[in-house]
């Protein structure tokens, strides 16, 4: 078996907390480092997780020689800076969603890691998914006809705290970032780049978008009817739409589930999977598998799709300015 990925992790909070647990389920993966500005979550996140090196710094942990890949889970406005950073000293970068801030963002750190011949990829865990898997084989044997139609909607509730990160303007805050990427990649997995995008937003008592409802168009005459919201638990649920059947895939649509593909005539079967952890350890396998075949980003989850996506959330977000 090909020597496990060594993994840096820059941040501490919630998603790399869960990285790290769902690592334990993957050969090819060990975290040996972590890199935060505050000792204590540092601390506390080592130990947690059984992780060697200590780093006081996000440019330690970069210098760090036995890190192979750095796994950026810090909030959006420090993903461009953390990359550019891991990728200046060779490292194979893991960006979480959304990669960047905006698209200009993104394109710097695509050419950064294509210049330097290094492994990048968003971390859409959500693309190495079991169902979702099973979701683009059903696609490309062409189960469900000529697709017309996507729906999908990521509501989730949070106090309405200022500091928190979906609030706060200068930790990126929005749902369009956070929790729109969400169905906004889904749908760009099924219909690619819009031709046209429709937006209506709702601000959060503090600016920042917080309930946002998008249509989008393609060449193909199919539309894409997706939501967003910070202020609600939604049922998080997504179906695609086709001439000869549909997918209805169950809540969390993102996160390990389970769909119904149900044909015109009314025939349904539904599909289930068994899964382990919450699912971050499928995207790190396909991280460890293109890093030993020396490929420098997936094709489940390219580089130039997470640009486009980044795209489509910039002319989504340019609704938010434009008067009613």
């Amino acid at each position: 078996m090909d020597e496990p990925v060594r993994w840096g992790v820059i941040g501490t909070g919630r998603i790399a907390q869960t990285f790290a647990r769902d690592l334990e389920h993957l050969d090819q993966g060990v975290i040996v480092a972590v890199g935060s500005r505050s000792g204590d979550s540092m601390s506390r996140y080592a130990d947690t997780f059984h992780v060697a090196a200590r780093h006081d710094s996000y440019e330690a942990l970069v210098a760090d020689p036995t890190v192979e890949a750095v796994y950026v889970a810090t909030p959006h406005p420090m993903h461009e800076q953390n990359a550019l950073l891991a990728l200046a000293h060779g490292k194979h970068v893991l960006v979480e969603k959304a990669f960047t801030m905006n698209a200009d963002e993104a394109r710097r750190v695509v050419s950064a890691a294509r210049e330097r011949g290094l492994f990048a990829m968003e971390a859409m865990w959500t693309r190495f998914l079991p169902h979702v898997v099973a979701i683009r084989e059903l696609l490309a044997n062409g189960a469900l006809g000529t697709v017309v139609a996507v729906h999908a909607d990521h509501g989730k509730w949070f106090e309405l705290d200022p500091r928190f990160r979906l609030f706060a303007p200068e930790l990126g805050g929005g749902a369009v970032l956070d929790l729109g990427v969400y169905p906004i990649s889904f749908a760009s997995m099924v219909l690619g780049r819009p031709t046209t995008v429709q937006a209506t937003i709702t601000p959060s008592f503090t600016g920042v978008d917080g309930h946002t409802s998008m249509v989008f168009g393609y060449d193909s005459g199919a539309h894409a009817v997706l939501t967003c919201t910070s202020l609600a638990r939604s049922a998080t649920r997504a179906s695609i739409v086709g001439t000869e059947a549909r997918i209805d895939v169950e809540g969390d649509f993102y996160a390990p589930t389970s769909f119904s593909l149900t044909k015109r005539t009314g025939e349904s079967t539904r599909y289930e999977f068994a899964t382990q952890g919450r699912g971050l350890h499928y995207q790190a396998a396909e991280v460890a598998r293109c890093i030993r075949a020396g490929e420098t980003e997936s094709p489940v989850m390219p580089l130039d799709e997470t640009i486009t996506i980044m795209e489509t959330m910039d002319r989504v977000l340019a609704f938010q300015n434009r008067a009613s």
